[in-house]
């Protein structure tokens, strides 16, 4: 059944929880964070309540730069839910941030021939409303070599 895009369903929205409300909070700031593990040092993200390399729980939360490159992507054709088949086909990427984690977010505006693994990216922020942010990469701009 075809369903006129103005009465499809608003998409879902995250949940925050104890473990996630830093990173959501930075994400309305415009940054990207991870936590950082205080008893051995390993980021983590997603956030979770313990460190999944020594198992301990205290953890503190770092800055990302924000860049990386891409380790893999790929279209989406078909809606998962009603809400984003307005929004199909759509294109999300696999991430390395520079500092060794990794993210999956959607990357909007690009085409195919623009994509490779290795590209480097830069995350960017849409502000939905004052209490979520919506992260996405883009590509980097890399300078010229003239």
């Amino acid at each position: 059944m075809n369903v006129p895009n103005d009465q499809l369903p608003s998409k879902p929205r995250p949940t925050e929880s104890p473990e996630t409300a830093m990173f959501w909070q930075a994400l309305r700031e415009h940054r990207v964070v991870a936590q950082r593990c205080t008893a051995c040092g390993k980021l983590r993200l997603y956030p979770r309540p313990m460190c999944d390399n020594c198992y301990a729980f205290a953890h503190d939360w770092v800055s990302l730069t924000g860049e990386g490159e891409i380790i893999s992507w790929s279209i989406s054709h078909h809606a998962f839910n009603p809400a984003f088949k307005r929004d199909v086909p759509y294109l999300t990427v696999t991430v390395e941030m520079d500092e060794g984690v990794r993210l999956h977010a959607p990357m909007p505006g690009v085409g195919t021939e623009q994509i490779a693994v290795g590209r480097r990216v830069v995350a960017d922020f849409e502000d939905v409303d004052e209490s979520y942010t919506r992260l996405f990469f883009k590509l980097a701009q890399v300078p010229d070599k003239t």
